[in-house]
């Protein structure tokens, strides 16, 4: 009698076990919701969370849920703002929601809603001090779709402070600090590396680091003597040679990272990311 009660519950587990792994494999193959029903329009937020009985994480869980049943490769750019600001409604309501912030990252910028993903990142970065894959995923974004060189270190430095792993944190310490390569502003970025440098823990990095100051100043002496090259010939340079021909520089400073210094297509002067082609 008591083996009969002890084997009937474990019956039914795994019946249900069986029930279960075959409903998931039946609606693997089925069709998502279509898309104009799903995103024909997002709800004021007062009604959201009075459909929810009250509960603004119970609302956005219903909003989020809305967000992950759409088959997203079939929508309009119409129904990708809606689809924003669905999201956008959930970050509001529970800024912390892992799977909101995930979609946000992975759909939304790619299709031109970089605006509310970039809001939702922000939210969670935040609301989840202990994750650092918000913050990440904003610098990303802020390099990628904004190229903003600047703010995408910021975030990037933001992101490393949130890792446990003190290896992984130089590796994107390190993100932030070749980032800063790319700021059209050079005494800023080499007042921020330099700030990194003073705050490096370990020797090696900080002497790195300094390394990458002294190549920002050597840019910055390129480009304030390339100014004056073109105030005083009356045209623009093409040849960093021409800088010492004319005088104006004794010689061409020596990259201590060997790539040198080249012209992007805007005619700037750049550092190089990898040696010139002999």
């Amino acid at each position: 009698m008591n083996l009969t009660r002890n084997w009937k519950p474990g019956l039914v587990m795994l019946l249900a076990a069986m029930v279960f792994v075959a409903t998931s494999e039946r609606l693997k193959s089925a069709p998502r919701q279509s898309v104009s029903v799903e995103m024909q329009v997002a709800l004021p937020l007062f009604v959201q969370v009075f459909m929810a009985m009250g509960d603004r994480y119970l609302a956005a869980n219903l909003a989020a849920v809305r967000a992950l049943v759409v088959a997203t490769d079939r929508m309009q750019p119409e129904e990708y703002r809606i689809l924003g600001k669905v999201q956008e409604d959930v970050s509001w309501l529970n800024p912390a929601h892992e799977d909101n912030y995930y979609i946000a990252f992975a759909i939304l910028a790619q299709y031109g809603e970089v605006a509310a993903a970039q809001t939702i990142l922000a939210r969670a970065s935040r609301a989840r001090f202990f994750d650092y894959q918000p913050s990440f995923f904003y610098g990303f974004n802020q390099w990628y779709y904004k190229q903003d060189p600047v703010g995408a270190s910021a975030w990037m430095r933001e992101a490393a402070e949130k890792l446990p792993d003190p290896d992984q944190r130089l590796t994107m310490q390190n993100i932030a600090a070749r980032w800063m390569d790319k700021a059209q502003d050079t005494e800023l970025a080499i007042r921020v590396v330099e700030a990194m440098a003073k705050e490096a823990k370990r020797k090696d990095f900080r002497v790195y680091l300094e390394t990458r100051v002294l190549r920002l100043r050597q840019l910055q002496q390129l480009r304030t003597a390339a100014i004056t090259y073109r105030e005083r010939f009356g045209r623009p340079l093409f040849n960093l040679q021409e800088l010492v021909d004319s005088g104006l520089l004794p010689a061409l400073p020596q990259d201590p990272f060997g790539f040198g210094f080249g012209f992007n297509k805007q005619g700037e002067i750049v550092l190089r990311t990898s040696p010139p082609r002999s």
